[in-house]
């Protein structure tokens, strides 16, 4: 995470480069290219966002850059693109390994020129727009067996961005609970440690979104009230899979993951110095804020 913060400051400050995000369903890729939008110098232009899994190949070419009267059957108006909606802010393009192979060949030359023809036109228009990619998809293998284009491929890899799933993340799921727990409106929810436990007992396939999910209806069944017996049977399940293994508890440090092991070192080295955070960061080679932040994650 570390290295996706870093990326995103990139990305920010320049409003013009190119950005794929790459990461499994619902690590939230949406989430992130709002943020570097919002942080960019674009931030005052649009944010339109496109799923394009979500429309028939021909149609998504007219949604992107737009047609004019006449250009297929049902085409009784001029309509402009989500390309022209954009102008001076971000298009999202989420899913973009669904793209057909013509519309891969019309966004590789916008990208390259920022010029376009509405479909059935004739006319090359230009708009400002920075181009944010996302995709779940494995892109390489995509290139290799001819789905996707090796040249936008590499066009839209400028700055690539890989958000890890959360099972690879788990010490972050203290501060992600608190958050969803607070946008349903119960911002001083006290969420049990055996709650916690059963939460960082689970892969959570379906990462963020699942998590936020399985809260919203624990919150919804307790009325209010986060509790053990109202999370997914998969999460209460796994937590019981993990008591009958003897290890218990939440805790980052029950598997061999980068993260937790991260994790039991900090809190290592905290103990060593006597709980002197001052001490600790330096011993860590880290600034005390970045120590205060580490342990908040932690629930610590």
């Amino acid at each position: 995470m570390r290295d996706v913060a870093h990326a995103v400051d990139i990305a920010s400050e320049d409003g013009d480069v190119t950005v794929l995000v790459l990461g499994e369903t619902g690590v939230g890729k949406s989430s992130l290219a709002r943020e570097i939008h919002r942080r960019s110098g674009r931030s005052s232009g649009p944010f339109i966002e496109l799923n394009c899994a979500g429309f028939e190949p021909h149609l998504l070419e007219s949604e992107l850059f737009g047609h004019e009267r006449g250009a297929f059957t049902g085409a009784v108006d001029t309509k402009p693109g989500l390309v022209e909606a954009a102008a001076g802010g971000t298009l999202f393009l989420d899913e973009v390994a669904e793209l057909s192979l013509a519309a891969q060949a019309k966004l590789l030359s916008f990208l390259d020129r920022k010029t376009f023809r509405r479909l059935g036109g004739a006319e090359q228009r230009r708009a400002d727009v920075r181009v944010i990619a996302a995709t779940n998809a494995d892109l390489d293998d995509d290139v290799e067996q001819g789905r996707f284009r090796a040249d936008l491929y590499y066009r839209l890899c400028v700055l690539p961005i890989r958000m890890p799933p959360l099972r690879e993340r788990l010490d972050e799921l203290p501060r992600l609970v608190a958050e969803f727990v607070a946008d349903q409106g119960h911002a001083h929810a006290v969420v049990p440690t055996d709650v916690m436990s059963a939460l960082a007992a689970y892969d959570w396939p379906g990462n963020l979104r699942e998590l936020r999910h399985a809260v919203e209806r624990a919150l919804l069944l307790g009325r209010g009230s986060l509790e053990r017996c109202f999370l997914p049977g998969e999460v209460r399940v796994a937590q019981r899979r993990l008591e009958a293994s003897g290890d218990a508890g939440f805790d980052a440090g029950h598997d061999d993951s980068l993260a937790a092991a991260e994790r039991r070192h900090v809190l290592a080295v905290l103990a060593r110095e006597g709980e002197n955070r001052a001490a600790a960061a330096r011993v860590l080679g880290i600034s005390r804020s970045t120590l205060r932040r580490k342990l908040s994650s932690w629930g610590l």
